[in-house]
């Protein structure tokens, strides 16, 4: 009679447990940068419409969601600054790009529209240098003739937190500007010689919009969702171009995604190429203690692979082309559970 009043008791609790277990896998975690946060966000709804499964993303800058990954806190961690080979087989990590995007230049100032202004490398690294100081400086004066400049202080905005936004940035600077690259150089984190900081491209967007006369850097998809006044940027064959998807389809052209996902797509050659092109990258270990929860991963964004492209194009990003897809997948099969079975899914 012991026994029978038990039983139910233990089937119970296996059931809760059972239950409870099956509700853990049916939602998964990742943090990082803020760069890609409105399209995982937009596939993350997407994707629980589907399946049934919750994406918990949390855009908390590049640099936090490198943190976030290397402690285990999460099960996917998101980065703009693509982690070197070396660096990957030191932490047992591996990673693989998302979606291609850019970094634009973007101001606040009375009278000038989206696209008016140009700026060149040096224009833009000696603004944050603060090295031009005035908006009708004669430097901006010669490469905008005939547009009605301020005579006003520049507010430069830049990142507080650490950013992979601020990595491309930098980069870029770094590439084109050799006073920069000797002051200051490059990192998801610098010492900036002027600037207010926003946290995230969320706050720098904000803190943009807010201040007259200010210039920051955020991902093209903030600029559009907030109807930011971006400028044109020359880029490596002479051109002014301007940011759109096309542009940084072209930067991204020349990348060897079959001989390494540590791709950086900055200052690229082609008539039509935005000069701060970046590809964002899912990080994940390569033995995992929760194969569950990586397989779910996975499963995550082969769905956005095969059905994602039409929502990152409309939000202003470049889908991984096919055969970029193939070569992730095939990829996978370095994540494998404690015991070197891979977790990936057939």
């Amino acid at each position: 009679m012991k026994f029978a009043v038990q039983y139910p008791a233990i089937v119970a609790a296996a059931a809760t447990a059972f239950a409870f277990g099956a509700a853990q896998a049916q939602e998964i975690t990742g943090a990082g940068a803020s760069f890609p946060a409105p399209i995982y966000a937009k596939w993350a709804a997407d994707y629980n419409k589907a399946t049934g499964v919750k994406v918990n993303y949390q855009s908390i800058g590049s640099g936090g969601g490198i943190k976030q990954i290397d402690s285990k806190t999460v099960d996917f961690g998101a980065s703009d600054m693509p982690q070197t080979d070396e660096v990957l087989k030191s932490k047992g990590q591996v990673q693989f790009p998302a979606v291609i995007g850019g970094t634009v230049p973007v101001v606040n100032i009375k009278g000038i529209a989206p696209g008016q202004m140009k700026l060149d490398a040096q224009t833009l690294g000696d603004i944050f240098l603060g090295k031009i100081t005035r908006w009708d400086d004669p430097a901006l004066k010669a490469l905008n003739p005939g547009l009605p400049l301020p005579d006003a202080a520049i507010a430069p905005v830049r990142r507080a937190d650490g950013s992979g936004t601020t990595f491309n940035f930098t980069n870029y600077l770094s590439r084109v500007h050799p006073e920069w690259k000797a002051k200051v150089g490059e990192g998801t984190a610098v010492n900036w010689p002027v600037g207010a900081g926003g946290k995230g491209n969320e706050g720098v967007s904000a803190f943009v919009n807010r201040l007259p006369n200010s210039i920051g850097y955020v991902e093209y998809s903030y600029v559009k969702q907030n109807k930011m006044t971006y400028t044109l940027l020359k880029n490596r064959d002479g051109q002014f171009v301007a940011p759109d998807d096309d542009a940084f389809k072209a930067a991204a052209a020349g990348a060897d995604w079959n001989k390494s996902f540590y791709q950086l797509i900055t200052d690229q050659p082609g008539k039509h190429t935005w000069p701060i092109s970046t590809a964002t990258f899912i990080l994940m270990h390569a033995k995992q203690d929760k194969p569950e929860k990586a397989t779910e991963v996975l499963k995550f964004f082969n769905w956005a692979y095969a059905n994602g492209g039409k929502a990152a194009a409309e939000l202003d990003y470049v889908p991984m082309p096919p055969a970029v897809v193939a070569t992730i997948q095939k990829s996978w099969g370095e994540i494998k559970d404690t015991a070197g079975k891979p977790v990936a899914f057939k």
